[in-house]
């Protein structure tokens, strides 16, 4: 579990400073994107750096300064192959919350036995993200 923790550490340090490169090194090629409205996979690094570096200008945006994560669950499917349910926080500046949201992920052990991620499901996400932007818009 250690391990796991420490890859998802590294992933909300990474997030912090908008490292997209760091980001995407964590995911296995192929990788899947799923939400209940889109299916994305990514054969190629450089793409999919693309797709992190959408979403670190929207982090920027919003003033996303400090990322959190906890660990729900962890189930193992094989010796090599985990599913994880990660609750993600992310804060302003002065840590006041955002908004937070959830994602199940499943891990493989590389040859090189890093953890990557094959499969990133976004559970809540994008509802949080527009709750979050409505109720700062109605504030405004």
């Amino acid at each position: 579990m250690q391990a796991v923790s420490a890859f998802f550490e590294a992933y909300a340090r990474a997030l912090e400073h908008y490292d997209t490169k760091s980001i995407a090194y964590l995911y296995n090629i192929p990788c899947s994107f799923l939400a209940d409205d889109t299916t994305t996979v990514f054969n190629d690094m450089s793409r999919l750096e693309g797709f992190f570096n959408t979403g670190a200008g929207f982090y920027r945006q919003f003033g996303i300064a400090h990322v959190r994560h906890e660990l729900w669950s962890r189930r193992e499917w094989t010796e090599k192959i985990i599913n994880v349910k990660v609750n993600w926080r992310y804060m302003d500046v002065f840590n006041n919350p955002i908004y937070s949201c959830d994602y199940q992920y499943v891990l493989k052990l590389d040859k090189h036995d890093q953890w990557k991620i094959v499969m990133s499901v976004s559970l809540n996400e994008k509802q949080h993200m527009e709750e979050w932007k409505r109720n700062s818009t109605m504030a405004h």
